[in-house]
């Protein structure tokens, strides 16, 4: 079985570009803030929200087995959870918020990488329902952050 893992080298360069963003960055810096009300550490806090959302969804699917899928993500819905869940992100301690980002990177890419062949395919198979390729996600806003952090 011939099972693409291409997204697991993009997880990997994408979460490594976080770390060394989280690093680097102050407190300040990580209270900076950025478009539509949301402050850098804000945004930093939604990627560990939906990279937890994957975590989540894979440890469900395992548990519950082969046959038992979850729904494909109703993208109409994103920007009412993003609405939802922004006042609860901003009001985590900045510095809490970034570490939170890498730590939960961490777990969602290794679980990621360790998913059997199987499950890869029944995943692409059912539509797609758990987004392996988290490197995508990152990529959107650690562009946005380092755009806002040039002024």
């Amino acid at each position: 079985m011939n099972v693409d893992r291409s997204y697991v080298g993009e997880n990997d360069a994408q979460r490594e570009r976080l770390r060394a963003l989280v690093r680097r960055l102050t407190d300040q810096e990580l209270g900076r803030p950025m478009s539509a009300g949301w402050t850098i550490a804000g945004v930093l806090g939604h990627l560990a929200f939906w990279d937890q959302r994957v975590l989540v969804l894979l440890e469900r699917w395992e548990r519950a087995g082969p046959s038992a899928v979850p729904p494909v993500l109703d993208h109409a819905a994103v920007d009412w959870i993003n609405d939802a869940a922004k006042p609860l992100l901003l009001a985590l301690l900045p510095r809490r918020a970034a570490d939170l980002a890498v730590s939960i990177a961490e777990a969602v890419d290794r679980k990621v990488k360790a998913l059997p062949d199987e499950f890869v395919v029944r995943n692409v198979a059912a539509g797609t329902p758990v987004n392996l390729l988290r490197a995508e996600h990152r990529r959107e806003h650690l562009d946005e952050i380092e755009r806002a952090l040039r002024g």
